[in-house]
């Protein structure tokens, strides 16, 4: 998946916090004996790097892509809106192992108000947020406008990528995001339909 920076430890902490976020479907895997690792990448250039490398050198091993679609996808495929987008050609790469995150990975935060709450508490700004029923139609400027306006007078102090995210992702009810985030729910039921099938 994109996201974590540069640093080892940014990757890490997100890496960790995604997980969280997954837990579920790692706990499944397990309970498969099947291998689980989510892998933070940094840019989304890097991530598409090591989705391709990892379908080419271990093509036995379900490797998914995960990225921000940065914009609306207009109705289309993850396929499509990334060769349209980034001019990536994804041959060879089943539909089901493309992912995105609509259009930002924060999407996915706001959708749970109640845990964003929790963790900034004193002074957040809950009705900052958008109360869209699909988040996935708020552009990403949007979001990030809300994020910033709700947290701007918290302890933690305005949203951080880097500082806040992976906490956040750990806490958010994954019930609640896929609710409100069709990507998030697609991410779930393929791979709940890989592990059970596995």
């Amino acid at each position: 998946m994109e996201g974590g920076g540069d640093s080892r430890e940014g990757k890490a902490r997100l890496r960790q916090g995604m997980s969280g976020l997954l837990r579920s479907l790692n706990v499944a895997a397990n309970q498969k004996r099947l291998n689980w690792k989510v892998v933070t990448c940094g840019s989304r250039n890097d991530a598409h790097d090591a989705f391709v490398n990892a379908a080419k050198t271990s093509p036995e091993t379900l490797s998914v892509l995960l990225v921000d679609s940065e914009e609306p996808i207009a109705g289309l495929s993850a396929r499509t809106h990334l060769k349209q987008r980034d001019g990536w050609i994804l041959t060879g790469a089943s539909e089901d192992s493309i992912h995105l995150m609509i259009q930002v990975m924060e999407t996915w935060i706001v959708a749970d108000a109640d845990a964003v709450a929790r963790y900034y508490k004193q002074h957040f700004l809950k009705n900052a947020l958008p109360r869209t029923q699909n988040l996935e139609t708020v552009e990403k400027a949007r979001i990030y406008e809300a994020l910033k306006r709700a947290t701007a007078k918290t302890q933690k102090g305005q949203y951080h990528k880097i500082s806040h995210a992976a906490a956040l992702l750990e806490l958010v009810d994954p019930l609640v995001v896929r609710r409100r985030c069709p990507s998030c729910d697609r991410l779930f039921v393929t791979l709940t339909q890989r592990i059970t099938a596995a």
